[in-house]
């Protein structure tokens, strides 16, 4: 199965320094950007198929709807990220407000979304968190319809108010919140998967692809590449392994060699060229 035009795609992480109204918002804009796009050029030269922009540095994160100053500075380092070329792009806005990664997404031609909690409600440390999925839905219908939009299945840092099964979960995010593909994370940032949830969620997801989305790395690839559709990486290609480290172009390399020796042996000794870059913003919308 295909995911954004490709098999098995690899999605780098920009986690973003605290944007203006965080509490640890350093007073540039500039800076922020800055250090996004130094990561944004590292996963792409390294070969990492596209990125994921998110607002990791704005905790504590809002249970519901984030500021107008969170969305305006959000859309303007994204739109510099976008400018570096065509190439899949996601938006993520932490915690889970899913209208404005909508929102964000269609303004600088993104192709997707990830929404923590798109259905459902879940006990996290910002308090209780309920999906958005009637007004993501609704407003995707009317004015972002290339935009895919992505859910995580009892996302990371969170609990469900009452006992649910992965694979019921899986299904109702794929048959009645529309999502188009479902990601698996571990407990908490960088935390490797369950296996058997993983495998749950496969049993439910039906057709919507599936991503693994935290404790991937060279070592665990190799595990997890016949189980899922796409992986979303963002700590393990960090220096040291730190999450607010800089993006490790060595790490970038180890984890793309690996990926390359997995779907050549995959393929029997076939390997296919990555397309290249166009870098017009314009001609990004709509491309994957």
């Amino acid at each position: 199965m295909k995911l954004l035009g490709r098999s098995k795609p690899l999605l780098g992480v920009v986690h973003l320094a605290p944007l203006p109204g965080a509490p640890r918002y350093g007073g540039s804009l500039d800076r922020v950007a800055h250090q996004a796009l130094t990561d944004a050029r590292a996963y792409l030269e390294g070969g990492i198929d596209g990125l994921v922009v998110e607002n990791f540095g704005d905790a504590p994160f809002h249970a519901g709807p984030v500021p107008a100053a969170t969305i305006a500075a959000l859309t303007w380092v994204a739109a510099r990220v976008r400018d570096l070329g065509t190439f899949p792009l996601g938006i993520n806005v932490l915690r889970s407000d899913g209208p404005a990664a909508l929102a964000i997404a269609a303004s600088v031609g993104a192709q997707f979304i990830r929404v923590n909690v798109l259905a459902g409600v879940m006990a996290t440390d910002q308090g209780i968190i309920q999906g958005c999925a009637d007004r993501v839905m609704r407003d995707r219908a009317v004015w972002a319809r290339g935009v895919a939009v992505w859910a995580d299945v009892l996302v990371k840092h969170a609990r469900p108010l009452a006992a649910l099964a992965p694979e019921d979960v899986a299904a109702d995010l794929s048959e009645r919140a529309l999502a188009d593909a479902l990601i698996v994370t571990g407990e908490r940032t960088g935390a490797a998967i369950d296996p058997d949830r993983l495998a749950a969620v496969r049993r439910g997801a039906g057709r919507a692809p599936i991503l693994v989305g935290s404790g991937v790395g060279p070592e665990s690839l190799a595990d997890l590449w016949d189980r899922a559709d796409g992986f979303i990486v963002g700590t393990a290609l960090k220096r040291g392994g730190r999450t607010a480290a800089a993006v490790d172009p060595q790490r970038v390399a180890k984890l793309v060699g690996e990926r390359r020796r997995l779907a050549t042996a995959r393929a029997g000794g076939s390997s296919r060229a990555r397309p290249g870059r166009r870098t017009k913003r314009d001609e990004a919308a709509g491309s994957f």
